[in-house]
């Protein structure tokens, strides 16, 4: 009997996500999902991320009429899953307990069978009440454990800690770190474990080791996720296969590479020759990479690479003898944990399908793709896109003041953004964190949770005026406004829970959503009335006078008309 691999195919979200800003059009969704139905896939991911926040603010569809159709379609021939932040669900803080419970509820009913929940700091406790809420409301609970790297300190930063006596920490973000994490989620009562890699930052040597060990401490499968970026995807994945996970998560191959999944063709060809059945079908598959081909030409405004891969065809896979010795080559340096052969080799594979070349600045700086690019883009923004450089320098500084957060949405962006303030600052000859913003106060005061390390109660203090971490309160949230608009027969702006819900989550973007379909509906409703109004007095004037009079003493037109 064959072994098993199920595969979670992150086209319809994180790889639309990763390589064209979210911008996929419920019409070119709709195009791929007949092929979907019985694909084989374990699980699609099609919502959550960015998808909620950018179909309304880019598209001014709905988020929920999206997930609705994609269940509509594929319905339970692969399991939906979605993606979100525990606590602080897609925003950058965090709800209370009635928003947590109303987004996973109504997510659920919707169409969605796996949550994955994750949290920025790797705090088990803002993951709690989302899996408690998930399995209430008969979902799966996949239990994320977010991936990320040590600070490393220039030998600058070393000396002058030492000449102040402050003892920089030893290694935090070791294998019984992650594997601790996985330990307590599964006892919260997880149904699987991700280990989620959102910058690509796992080395393939680091991930055999990590998979191996969850396997031998957990009862729950397993989920490998990682991304290309940095150029450690596809060995890795192979890595975490040779070593038993049972779940790996690729998009397929027009949606893959670069700062997106590993290409799902790639990893088939590894689970040929490994004689792996994933249980897709390979003919669909090439179908939706074949449909998906074209809608990446249709998306080329927002395309951040414009690479095509080559057109492969999987269901009948024709490589060069060359190519498909580098397939076997790679699945012994694996095999051997020959790390830097094995990432030369895939590399050639990867080269010859004409995936993107690895990002050196973000593998060298060891910080996600997106947190590099805001970075530059704040820069640029002041005109001081020359001090990238030592921003990428005391990123380690801020972190390790910060309780050195994991590298994930959103403390990448906070952490990131508050570099840059204090590279400003030195640069204007101000003392460092001059400027702060609201969301490091934040963090730094505890409304994240606790942090990995803890945080110097006098820096607490000088950041925040209070050396006391306060953790956040349901107390603390306002619940946004929700009119009753008067020029629109008094409609209230939301007008069920599920807008009520994109208004809490999306005030900003929800509002003027949800105001154009009103405004929309109006329009429609008034074009629909002049239409009436016309063919009515079109038959009206095309009347005998005898009839005319009948229907005017009727009543039934204006006597208005008349006269026109």
């Amino acid at each position: 009997m064959k072994k098993e691999l199920k595969i979670r195919d992150l086209t319809l979200r994180d790889g639309q996500q990763s390589l064209f800003a979210t911008r996929m059009k419920q019409a070119q969704v709709d195009r791929v999902l007949p092929l979907y139905n019985n694909a084989g896939f374990y699980a699609m991911e099609v919502w959550g991320g960015a998808v909620p926040d950018s179909v309304m603010r880019y598209l001014g569809e709905s988020p929920w009429d999206r997930l609705q159709s994609i269940k509509d379609a594929v319905g339970d021939t692969s399991k939906l899953t979605a993606l979100s932040r525990g606590r602080n669900l897609f925003g950058y803080n965090p709800y209370p307990e009635n928003v947590i419970e109303g987004f996973n509820r109504n997510a659920i009913e919707t169409g969605i069978d796996i949550m994955r929940i994750f949290d920025a700091l790797n705090d088990v406790e803002n993951m709690k009440s989302t899996i408690r809420i998930v399995h209430e409301n008969n979902g799966e609970a996949d239990c994320a454990v977010c991936y990320t790297v040590d600070p490393k300190y220039t030998r600058k930063q070393k000396f002058k800690a030492m000449l102040r006596g402050k003892k920089l920490p030893g290694e935090i973000f070791t294998i019984d770190y992650f594997t601790q994490k996985a330990v307590e989620l599964e006892k919260l009562g997880a149904d699987m474990i991700t280990i989620k890699d959102m910058a690509g930052l796992i080395p393939p040597s680091q991930t055999g080791k990590l998979i191996q060990r969850l396997k031998k401490e957990l009862s729950i499968p397993v989920d490998f996720h990682t991304h290309c970026t940095p150029g450690y995807g596809l060995a890795s994945t192979l890595m975490a296969i040779i070593h038993g996970v049972d779940i790996v998560d690729t998009a397929l191959m027009n949606f893959a590479g670069g700062p997106a999944a590993p290409s799902f063709e790639l990893i088939q060809i590894f689970c040929n020759k490994l004689g792996i059945d994933t249980g897709v079908n390979l003919e669909r598959a090439r179908d939706i990479n074949n449909e998906l081909r074209a809608i990446r030409e249709e998306l080329a405004e927002v395309d951040s690479y414009k690479q095509f891969p080559i057109e492969f065809d999987i269901a009948n896979p024709e490589i060069p003898a060359d190519i498909d010795a580098l397939f076997d080559k790679a699945i012994e340096l694996a095999k051997a944990d020959n790390e830097a052969e094995l990432l030369a080799t895939t590399r050639k594979i990867e080269d010859y399908f004409n995936f993107p070349e690895p990002n050196e600045n973000v593998k060298n700086a060891e910080i996600p793709g997106g947190m590099y690019t805001n970075m530059l883009a704040q820069l640029k923004a002041v005109n001081q896109d020359h001090l990238l450089d030592k921003v990428l320098e005391y990123v380690p500084i801020v972190r390790l003041d910060a309780g050195c957060p994991p590298l994930v949405t959103p403390t990448s962006q906070i952490v990131g953004v508050q570099a840059v303030n204090y590279v400003v600052d030195l640069n204007n000859k101000e003392k460092p964190y001059t400027n702060t913003s609201v969301q490091f106060v934040n963090l730094v005061m505890g409304k994240y949770g606790k942090t990995p390390i803890p945080i110097d109660p006098k820096f607490r203090e000088k950041i925040t005026g209070d050396p006391e971490e306060k953790a956040y309160t349901d107390a603390e949230y306002s619940e946004p406004e929700n009119p009753v608009l008067k020029e629109y027969e008094f409609e209230q702006l939301a007008k069920n829970e599920k807008e009520e819900l994109l208004l809490a989550l999306f005030p900003s973007v929800a509002k003027p959503f949800l105001m154009g379909r009103i405004e929309e509906k109006y329009a429609e409703q008034k074009r629909k009335e002049e239409e009436a109004y016309r063919k009515a007095r079109e038959e009206y004037l095309n009347m005998s006078p005898e009839a005319k009079t009948e229907r005017l003493m009727e009543g039934l037109y204006n006597y208005s008309w008349m006269s026109r």
